[in-house]
């Protein structure tokens, strides 16, 4: 397959190295990679972005080696230029991560990491969002990607069209992890802002640390990877109405 890597952490992640890795070493009998591996990531840290895109300025590529490419806009950018300016047509199947950090429940919406899966299945290629669900410095990768080259195959033929693959795990050389299927959980951020006047007259906001609260939920995708195991949710990319089906087409006023 022709795979296409990504990420929101930046193209110099060891998450991303991590998973470069792991596929490169997916050979056959005689010892010939399986896949050919494309990477196309931001030049920098993109975490939070969402689906967010460049429309106002160029967006700028560097080759960074064979097959390798920095990119000045955001993971759902890099999907873009990507298939119409690197590789001139789709990839057989988009990878984006490994991310730095849980991508969970209602994470998923302001996750880069998935804004570029989904803009993938958007444009009818397969892809996978794939997460490191523990936070710090030296996280471990090992577990999750065993778990994704052993299962490489089997994961594509579960993609469905409209929909991406959300797969988070856990930090740990672990080599036998266990995935189950599971529904994004719900996430209250209860988050804190702190200002400054500055002296120019603008009132500087950095958002602080502040604290989340998970719904409790068996079958949610926080509670597998809270039990070591790994959490596998398909996604679906198109936003659904919330009213009764029976009003549509009617008027509202």
């Amino acid at each position: 397959m022709k795979i296409l890597l990504t990420n929101d952490d930046g193209v110099q992640s060891d998450g991303l190295y991590a998973l470069i890795d792991s596929l490169n070493k997916m050979r056959d009998t005689n010892g010939k990679p399986l896949h050919e591996i494309w990477v196309v990531a931001p030049e920098h840290e993109r975490s939070g972005v969402s689906h967010a895109m460049t429309l106002k300025k160029p967006t700028k590529l560097r080759s960074l080696g064979d097959y390798r490419y920095s990119c000045s806009g955001t993971p759902a950018d890099c999907i873009i230029v990507a298939g119409l300016g690197v590789l001139q047509e789709n990839p057989d199947l988009v990878i984006s991560g490994i991310n730095r950090g849980p991508n969970l429940g209602t994470d998923i919406i302001y996750s880069g990491t998935c804004g570029a899966a989904r803009q993938a299945a958007l444009e009818g290629i397969p892809s996978i969002a794939i997460s490191c669900a523990a936070f710090g410095d030296n996280l471990e990768y090992t577990g999750i990607t065993t778990f994704l080259t052993d299962h490489l195959s089997e994961l594509v033929g579960l993609w469905k069209p409209d929909s991406f693959i959300n797969i988070n795990g856990p930090s740990t050389a672990c080599t036998n992890l266990k995935a189950v299927w599971t529904i994004p959980g719900k996430n209250k951020y209860r988050d804190n802002l702190k200002c400054f006047d500055g002296a120019d007259g603008y009132t500087y906001c950095f958002l602080a640390e502040g604290r989340q609260e998970r719904t409790p939920d068996i079958y949610s995708d926080h509670y597998a990877v809270s039990q070591g195991n790994i959490a596998i949710s398909l996604i679906e990319i198109h936003p659904k109405a919330f009213h009764d089906p029976s009003l549509n087409g009617r008027f509202v006023f």
